[in-house]
């Protein structure tokens, strides 16, 4: 039974009491008044507790969206700590070659690549294929036996992030040739 129908049952029962004198009846009435005010406190300090506990619970929500959004990269800057170390090292060496050199910048661009291909960073490099403003961002237009609005030079590649172009690249792409 709940405690509304139970103090509603008890103020009833003590309405209800019409015998005996006028003292007993405001007895049994300031009696039902206490059981209903003990009730309605005990309703109000669940109300407390309850509302103490979903202010607690946002507060520890936002403390979290706070501290994803401050430390939500620090994964992939562990990740490219690795490639700036590898950079760090090739300056260090004193006697290189062209060679040694191109060896150690072409391990260097296969780690940063490796970090990408983890963390779902994607090349977009669209050379000859059709314009798309969305991934691709037009810098000229250029004559070429091409179709119109194909992609003819690309001058800085873009990338996605999953599925989100994080920077479009810049292309030249084919206009109709004018006679």
């Amino acid at each position: 039974m709940s405690d509304a129908t139970q103090s509603a049952e008890t103020l009833q029962a003590a309405s209800s009491v019409s015998v005996g004198t006028p003292e007993s009846r405001i007895e049994e009435l300031e009696k039902a008044l206490a059981e209903a005010l003990g009730k309605a406190q005990e309703h109000y300090d669940a109300f407390l507790r309850a509302k103490a506990e979903a202010d607690n619970t946002r507060r520890r929500a936002a403390e979290d969206v706070t501290k994803a959004h401050k430390f939500g990269v620090e994964k992939f800057t562990e990740a490219l700590l690795a490639v700036k170390d590898s950079l760090d090292a090739a300056l260090v060496v004193e006697n290189t070659s062209i060679e040694s050199f191109k060896t150690g910048v072409e391990l260097t661009a296969r780690q940063l690549n490796a970090v990408f291909e983890k963390f779902s960073i994607t090349e977009i490099n669209p050379l000859g294929e059709r314009f798309d403003p969305n991934k691709h961002q037009a810098i000229t237009s250029i004559a070429s036996d091409q179709d119109p609005n194909t992609i003819v030079t690309v001058m800085q590649k873009g990338f996605l992030l999953h599925d989100r172009v994080i920077r479009p690249a810049l292309v030249a792409v084919a206009k109709a040739r004018t006679e």
